[in-house]
């Protein structure tokens, strides 16, 4: 299991892969505004998990388990901001999202993937959904019995 670290580098190299064919260090350090020495530092752990193939000097390239998992991460990102759209939060919803991504179990991930597609198949009830807050102002933290 990668580390939600790890899981964050991995996340940006699979976007930058559909991006170009060739991803540098100096490429992911900008994305991710950290340091070349702590990109290098992932790369390394990466590539000995099987995630990427990474030569010092070389475009860092994903293997196949890399492309999976970083497929699975960017659509798991995107499904919890979509799902936090559904609920109309009023949170930043990329903060938020990167906070949750992961600590949520997959069992979790699936629940919220069904709850999403049931909302988005059933638009009556999101538009119930959406007058209730309307109508309400309360901001409900456990009282409401």
């Amino acid at each position: 299991m990668l580390t939600p670290s790890l899981q964050d580098y991995l996340e940006e190299i699979y976007r930058l892969s559909i991006k170009s064919d060739e991803i540098r260090v100096s490429d992911i350090a900008e994305v991710l505004e950290v340091s070349l020495p702590s990109v290098v530092k992932a790369l390394h752990k990466l590539n000995s998990r099987g995630y990427i193939l990474y030569q010092p000097y070389e475009p860092v390239k994903l293997t196949e388990k890399g492309i999976r998992e970083g497929k699975y991460l960017v659509q798991r990102n995107q499904l919890l901001k979509d799902f936090l759209r559904v609920l109309k939060t009023n949170s930043d919803i990329e903060k938020e999202a990167e906070s949750m991504e992961h600590y949520l179990s997959l069992s979790t991930i699936q629940a919220i993937e069904k709850f999403y597609h049931f909302m988005k198949d059933n638009p009556d009830i999101q538009d119930r959904y959406d007058v209730y807050l309307q109508k309400t102002n309360e901001n409900y933290i456990f009282e409401n019995d």
